[in-house]
């Protein structure tokens, strides 16, 4: 590749990273819904017609966003589960590790998880359920679970995954130095979480 391809790469590159900045600050003002074509190509220095170079429609843009966010996280928290020493306590940290570096782009997610896109909330709300059905499969797995039914292995995994999903909102709007006190509330819900499922009858027992 010639060095000018190269820069052209990279300046693209740039001009798109600066589309998805621009989109996650006009976001936090006024929601996703709520922006025009025309405003987030200024916010990155482009005129409307050069937003096509980078995304099909504001909604391809809203799924990048998902992306580089939620679905990153769930491809991540595959690769932590492989691990044979990974408990519960420690996925929940690694989840928060991952949110810290990106409050912005997870605050973004969190909030539009109930705004006005309905193609944002749906793509949202997809990655959601592939996290729960992953957590289904690795629940499942666990033989002091093997007598339960996958509506409660199901019930499990959602109820996990919602706690922590809150446990990201409260983190992200929470000032710094309460951000620790928070990880470590979410550690324990879900360790009670995981103490109370040991104590459930599976439905097919009730």
């Amino acid at each position: 590749m010639s060095e000018q391809a190269a820069t052209r790469g990279e300046r693209k590159e740039r001009t798109r990273q600066a589309l998805l900045d621009g989109t996650l600050a006009l976001a936090a003002e006024r929601g996703f819904a709520a922006l025009s074509l025309r405003e987030i190509a200024r916010s990155a220095g482009i005129v409307p017609t050069a937003f096509y170079r980078h995304f099909a429609s504001l909604d391809d843009l809203g799924a990048t966003l998902v992306d580089d966010g939620i679905t990153a996280l769930r491809l991540a928290l595959r690769e932590v589960r492989r691990k044979p020493d990974a408990g519960l306590s420690d996925t929940v940290r690694f989840v928060f590790a991952q949110v810290g570096p990106k409050r912005e782009l997870f605050g973004f997610l969190t909030r539009e998880r109930h705004g006005g896109s309905a193609a944002l909330r749906k793509s949202i709300a997809l990655e959601l359920q592939l996290i729960v059905r992953e957590l289904v499969a690795d629940l499942s797995r666990v033989p002091a679970l093997d007598s339960w039914t996958p509506p409660d292995l199901e019930i499990a995994a959602d109820l996990l995954v919602a706690t922590v999903t809150d446990g990201i909102a409260a983190y992200i709007s929470a000032p710094s130095r309460e951000q620790d006190v928070i990880i470590d509330r979410t550690v324990q819900q879900v360790r009670l979480i995981a103490l109370g499922m040991g104590a459930w009858w599976p439905q097919k027992e009730r």
